[in-house]
Order: C-alpha cells, then structure tokens, then sequence
C-alpha cells in the first residue's frame, strides 16, 4: 500500500499469458495495419469489425502494464492457475472492449471533423488535446493510477469475492481501474489515428511508465501538461494533428 508499482513474481508465471496475448496482438497489427495511412475515422469498419480491432489494440497496449498485477492476482490462486488468469484477463480485456463504443462514436466524429477547413479541425484536435490533458491532472486520474500501482488493497478485496466468480469480477474490476487511469490517452489515439502505429507505441510507453516506473505520477502530470501545451500549439504548427487539419491527410 505505498503508492509504489508492483513487480512480477518468480511464482506468477501464468501471469505471462498477459504478456503473450499482448505480443500476438502487436504481431497482428504490424502484419495487419502497418502498410495502411493513418488518419482519423473508424477506418472504414462497421461497428462490430471496429470493436473486434479496438479490442486487439487495447490488448496490445495495455497488457504489458498489466502483466505485473496479473503476477500479484496469480499469488493469490492456488489451484488451476492458468484457467484462471485466461478468464481475468477475458474479463479485463471485456471492459475495454466496452469501451470501444464511446470509442467508435468519437472516431465517427473525428473522421468527420477531418472534411472541416483547417482552422475548424485545429479547433477540435485543441479541444481534444484539452480535454485528455485536463484529465491527467485531476484527482480520480491520481486515483485510479493508485490503484494500478498499488493494488494490494484490490487484491484483499478480491479474496472476498465468491469463489464462482471471482475471476471475472477480479478481471473486470481492475479492467475499470484501467479505463479511468487510461481512457484519456486512448482520446489521444482516437485523434492521431486509430491505426497509427507510432502513436500507439509511444502510448504504449506512456501507460507502461504511468503504472512501472516509480516517477509514474509525475509521467502522468507530464503529460498533462504536454497535452495542453498542444491545445495551443496546434493552432500555430497545424502539423501537430495532420489528420484532422490537412484535409483528412494523416502524417506519420
């Protein structure tokens, strides 16, 4: 319970099944994706074929950050370990895969805004960049990311859980930690390009160094403060958010 980040076990091996999934992921978006224009929008997708794709992207970003309190819910499990961790981690990646509705309407929007002159879509990727900065500065970010670095308490109130369900309310709990510590960089996804794989790396890094890292509050604030400073930047240096102010053209 002292705010700092939790680390993998030498007894939570199954915990690597996190880790695993998450590189599969990454293996089919880099075969998948990779040669494909970034830009906002929903890609072209139908509400189900999005959801299926922004459901691989968040096991592909978030696990990794994850794996670590996968390690501390596999100490607690004593007996058929790895079952287990496959449905805690189902019932994780399930909430982001709820998510992935607010997900599709914003991506909706901004691929819409991407038609709008340039200075309409500087207004709109400095409202987005606004709006995901403001959050990482707020109590319940500082709190939901204390929980993520932290979650021993978690893990206390899992043990109490009826045993039929444990993992899956275990899995989606922590999932909902996740998304309030999260969701404001996936809005930053959402503007750089769903299927911009750069963007998806360094964010990948972001969460990994929030959750990891013992400066993890200060990366979060850091951001922040970039984020807004884009919010204003974007007006002068349009580049900033190719997609949504070069007529729909995405850069990197």
């Amino acid at each position: 319970m002292t705010g700092r980040p939790v680390t993998v076990g030498s007894r939570a091996g199954p915990a690597g099944l996190l880790l695993v999934a998450a590189a599969a992921a990454w293996v089919w978006m880099v075969t998948r994706w990779s040669g494909m224009q970034a830009m906002p929008g929903t890609m072209g997708l139908g509400l189900p074929a999005f959801l299926a794709v922004w459901t691989l992207m968040m096991a592909a970003m978030m696990l990794p950050a994850t794996a670590p309190v996968g390690a501390l819910y596999a100490r607690t499990i004593t007996v058929h370990r790895a079952p287990r961790m496959v449905v805690f981690t189902v019932a994780y990646l399930l909430v982001w895969a709820a998510a992935g509705l607010p997900a599709y309407a914003l991506a909706a929007g901004l691929g819409r805004a991407a038609s709008l002159p340039a200075a309409a879509g500087a207004a709109v990727a400095a409202a987005v960049f606004t709006v995901s900065g403001v959050y990482q500065l707020t109590p319940l970010k500082d709190r939901c990311l204390a929980r993520c670095r932290s979650p021993l308490g978690l893990m206390l109130r899992y043990a109490s859980y009826p045993r039929h369900s444990r993992d899956l309310r275990a899995g989606a709990h922590h999932g909902a930690y996740c998304l309030g510590c999260c969701w404001s960089l996936m809005v930053l996804l959402a503007a750089f390009g769903l299927m911009n794989l750069w963007a998806m790396v360094v964010l990948a890094a972001v969460i990994s160094a929030e959750k990891l890292v013992p400066a993890g509050r200060l990366v979060a604030r850091a951001v922040g403060i970039a984020s807004i400073a884009l919010a204003v930047a974007v007006f002068w240096v349009p580049a900033l958010a190719p997609g949504l102010t070069g007529g729909g053209m995405a850069g990197m």
